[in-house]
């Protein structure tokens, strides 16, 4: 367990076409902001025939700011 509560970092999204900030908690779990606005847009694009074009918590930008975040901790 990391010794702080939550950190953020602005980070430029290329699937969504700007920035976005991604919130790492303490124990690892991850929110974007932009996510949840775009995920509720692309539900309603869905039914137009569109794809959303948010990849969620899973995408590679979140993925790789836990990965250094992870690695930072490693190396205290």
């Amino acid at each position: 367990m990391v010794n702080w509560q939550v950190t953020a970092a602005t980070l430029r999204c290329d699937v969504v076409g700007e920035e976005v900030t991604i919130l790492v908690y303490k124990d690892w779990s991850v929110k974007c902001t932009a996510c949840s606005k775009l995920v509720s847009a692309g539900k309603t694009a869905a039914k137009h025939g569109q794809s959303p074009k948010c990849e969620g918590t899973e995408c590679h930008v979140a993925s790789e700011y836990v990965k250094k975040l992870q690695s930072e901790e490693e190396g205290k």
